[in-house]
């Protein structure tokens, strides 16, 4: 069966094999008097090789022994690639047919940083990539040295560089990278992990630990972003024929407000004292986030009636995905104490372009003229209406992205936290007035992309571009 399906033309009917893999596992294990649930004890340093996963099924693999993942499917842009980063583990996807090359129990090198896998490597290869491994960890001890040193350009611009989370074992790195806040606390990820949905006290718990660990620093929580590719598993599934522009994000809260006021309740209780910031995901119109702020509202009034403890200053933003929002401009930023950009699904809004479809993944830049041209109006526009813009997407991760964002005039960037050394060492060898002099016109260009022109005045001008991916 699997044969006949793969040699049919329509890729509906084609993809039906995937099933029929899950069919004969599931009989396999009934046969051998196995356990449906699967086995997740892993050897030492191992590499995971699997056709799709998602975000919660690799948490599941815990124990600090899984090394690498090598996925049939997926893309760099995908959740499951957003946590396997947060994690440090190396991930490569769109390995065609790894699966049926790969044995188990290979000997394989996963190079996250290359997007390249080599099974059964020679001794000149693992030597290779042991010399490699070196020059990473010479390149990490660099980083450390300037961990507590200002975040300032060379013509004396200050940046805050904060840190993207989602798991408490990150706000850890907020003392090993020197980093001055978390500028995206992802909040679904403790939800996909659990088998029920967590309650209003199980909520105040976690959210009151991730505050008392980022010891005073800014936290930012970004409500309940689930759907599409991040699914919950105990809540109902919903077949959509384009989940990314489908029921997700803001849009359950506000259409299950319940939900979205047991987070909001939560949080208010969780601050107790402390600044409590709060910022809506996939907002696509001013009057979604009046109504979330209406409920929020509604909690800081229950809160009160209830006696708890108020949170200190509450300050709520919003995060700018969907294109809709740079014509609302003059509303938004009236309603709003900051603005988060979230340039992954920005820019697939953007371009019409699936961020999970391989075929799109390098069809558009987020270097492109007309991409950099509408951040640049953004930028503008917030600085002249005085309201804080952090860039807490993918792109500022990136030191040749994060540049860019300096010259048009990002000044708060949230990266990865193992970034927060590479985007560090970029700020401090950057001139961002001439890098600003330089980019200003090419955003009027025709180009598909200002990658290389970046790079070419990156090399003239001795910026600190090296990142610090790590492979294994």
């Amino acid at each position: 069966m699997r044969a006949r399906l793969g040699q049919i033309a329509d890729p509906y009917f084609r993809e039906r094999q995937h099933d029929f893999d899950d069919l004969t596992n599931r009989l396999l294990k009934h046969l051998a008097g196995k356990s449906s649930e699967p086995d997740l004890r892993l050897p030492e340093d191992a590499i995971l090789v699997a056709r799709s996963l998602g975000p919660a099924e690799l948490l599941d693999y815990g124990g600090g022994r899984l090394r690498g993942l090598i996925l049939e499917e997926g893309s760099a842009a995908s959740h499951v690639s957003i946590v396997a980063r947060a994690l440090e583990i190396p991930l490569v996807t769109r390995c065609t047919r790894a699966l049926s090359l790969i044995e188990p129990l290979d000997p394989l090198i996963v190079d996250g940083d290359n997007g390249q896998i080599f099974i059964r490597p020679g001794e000149d290869i693992v030597e290779s990539f042991n010399h490699a491994l070196r020059l990473t960890a010479e390149r990490r001890q660099l980083y450390s040295e300037v961990r507590d040193l200002p975040a300032v350009t060379r013509d004396g611009e200050p940046l805050s560089i904060m840190i993207n989370a989602g798991l408490m074992i990150e706000i850890h790195h907020l003392e090993t990278t020197g980093a001055e806040g978390v500028g995206l606390y992802r909040t679904e990820i403790p939800f996909m992990v659990r088998a029920d949905y967590p309650d209003v006290a199980q909520q105040t718990e976690l959210y009151s630990g991730v505050l008392d660990l980022a010891a005073g620093r800014p936290v930012s929580f970004r409500t309940l972003d689930v759907g599409g590719d991040k699914t919950l598993p105990y809540f109902p599934e919903y077949e959509e024929e384009n989940p990314a522009l489908g029921w997700r994000a803001i849009r359950i809260g506000l259409d299950r407000p319940a939900m979205l006021r047991m987070q909001l309740r939560a949080m208010v209780r969780a601050a107790a004292g402390r600044e409590l910031r709060v910022m809506f995901p996939l907002i696509a119109e001013v009057a979604e986030l009046d109504t979330a702020r209406h409920l929020l509202s509604l909690e800081l009034e229950r809160a009160r009636s209830e006696k708890w403890k108020p949170p200190r200053d509450v300050k709520v933003g919003v995060m700018l995905e969907v294109p809709s929002l740079l014509w609302q401009l003059d509303a938004l930023l009236k309603s709003v104490d900051f603005v988060s950009l979230g340039t992954n699904d920005l820019l697939q809004y953007f371009y019409a372009a699936d961020r999970n479809n391989p075929r799109l993944d390098r069809r558009f830049d987020v270097l492109s003229p007309g991409f950099l041209s509408a951040l640049l109006t953004l930028f503008e526009r917030c600085k002249a209406a005085r309201v804080p813009l952090c860039v807490c997407g993918e792109m500022a991760s990136k030191p040749l992205e994060a540049m860019a964002l300096i010259a048009l005039g990002a000044r708060t960037l949230s990266v990865a936290p193992q970034s927060v050394g590479a985007i560090k060492a970029l700020v401090r060898s950057l001139d961002s007035n001439r890098a600003r002099t330089f980019l200003a016109p090419l955003v009027k260009s025709r180009d598909h992309s200002l990658r290389d022109r970046l790079n070419d005045f990156a090399r003239d001008h001795r910026v600190a571009l090296d990142d610090v991916a790590v492979s294994v």
